[in-house]
């Protein structure tokens, strides 16, 4: 959808609240509140958690895995700032902001509400237009916080206790035993992480000369999409998500449609095999993986942007990754996915090993699948040097 038309459209969209007042959105300029409640993002009533005036639900063309638990996004800003538009990089956003990413997984019908075993999908059950999440339907497990400071980004992991009425402030983070049980009754067990603050760092400090901490998801490419909103006599509307963030005042810069990039959603079987491979290794690994990142001295270079053969993997022989190859010679072997190393290390759950290093437990395995299809397709010989 055009992005100009999107405005348009938007125009009788409400910002995702409902029409109830609970206390506004506190933001916490110091300190650590122990409580996700004291930032007053939500509200639950009727049996939904839902979002707070001016608190904006947004979602990813492409996700990052996190041992298949699926996630409610949202944005607030201060009255009157915005975030400035970037075609590459994170956005600039404004001192408040407060981004945060509620965890969770569906339930299984019929399983007691303490039980361990949750659903293990890739769907959008318990969640409705408008970042309403549905409680008996869902297990809330943490919402983490990024708020933007004067000195700069924090991270705040908080998770929910048993009841799902409130989320703890767990510094050092916390470990969920849980049975991942998919459509046909198989059942796998995983142990989520929740990370420490510290671990938080691993991921969102990617530009190593700068060192500074940085939002992941919220870049341009991500965000160009459409996502279901709720309209203002309870209907759907359907608008691009940077022009809705655009009409509620939360971004400025936005350029014409035809300037803004975007990746495909990786498991959208109407693009290019190409496309979702690479938009699933952008979001899951480029920001170690780049020029500027941790894994810089791999020489792997995964962002979507990338072209050159050799950065991507093709033929490259491993610079660091000691015992992580597996005995294999070249990170990627065209045609060959059973003889590159790429493949090896994201199905490994080895913490030796495996890709990415951190916020997983178990092998996503239809990623696995979707980046073996991608090097199955590849042609081309490594020879015996690369």
């Amino acid at each position: 959808m055009a992005l100009a038309g999107a405005v348009a459209l938007a125009a009788g969209l409400v910002s995702g609240c409902r029409p109830a007042h609970p206390p506004p959105v506190a933001f916490h300029a110091e300190g650590q509140p122990e409580s996700l409640s004291e930032w007053h993002l939500f509200d639950m009533a009727d049996g939904r958690l839902e979002l707070n005036e001016r608190v904006l639900p947004y979602d990813l063309n492409s996700a990052l895995f996190t041992d298949y638990a699926h996630k409610l996004r949202t944005v607030w800003m201060p009255e009157g700032t915005s975030a400035h538009y970037d075609a590459n990089e994170a956005f600039d956003f404004p001192v408040g902001t407060i981004i945060s990413k509620t965890f969770y997984y569906p339930r299984i019908e019929g399983e007691p509400r303490d039980s361990q075993a949750v659903l293990r999908s890739q769907g959008h059950e318990g969640q409705l237009p408008g970042g309403q999440l549905e409680l008996d339907k869902v297990r809330l497990l943490e919402t983490r916080l990024l708020v933007r400071r004067e000195s700069g980004w924090v991270a705040l992991p908080y998770v929910w206790n048993a009841e799902q009425t409130e989320a703890r402030l767990m510094r050092a983070g916390d470990l969920v035993p849980l049975t991942l049980v998919d459509a046909s009754g198989s059942r796998e067990e995983a142990a989520y992480q929740v990370p420490d603050q510290n671990q938080c760092a691993g991921c969102h400090v990617s530009d190593l000369s700068t060192r500074e901490f940085q939002p992941i998801g919220p870049k341009a490419r991500h965000l160009n999409r459409d996502l279901a909103y709720p309209g203002v006599d309870g209907e759907v509307v359907v608008a691009n998500q940077l022009a809705q963030w655009q009409r509620m005042g939360y971004l400025d810069g936005l350029p014409e449609a035809s300037a803004v990039p975007r990746v495909a959603n990786w498991q959208d079987a109407a693009e290019s095999v190409d496309a979702r491979a690479r938009a699933y290794l952008d979001i899951n690994c480029s920001h170690c993986h780049s020029a500027a990142g941790p894994g810089n001295t791999s020489g792997l270079w995964l962002a979507s942007d990338v072209s050159e053969p050799l950065r991507l993997g093709r033929c490259k022989l491993p610079i660091a990754a000691g015992h992580g190859t597996g005995d294999r010679r070249f990170d990627i072997v065209p045609g060959k996915p059973d003889e590159s190393i790429l493949t090896y290390r994201m199905i490994s759950t080895d913490p030796g090993v495996m890709m990415p290093e951190l916020g997983r437990s178990v092998t996503h395995a239809e990623g696995v699948e979707l980046i073996r299809e991608w090097i199955a397709a590849q042609h081309g010989e490594c020879g015996n040097t690369g």
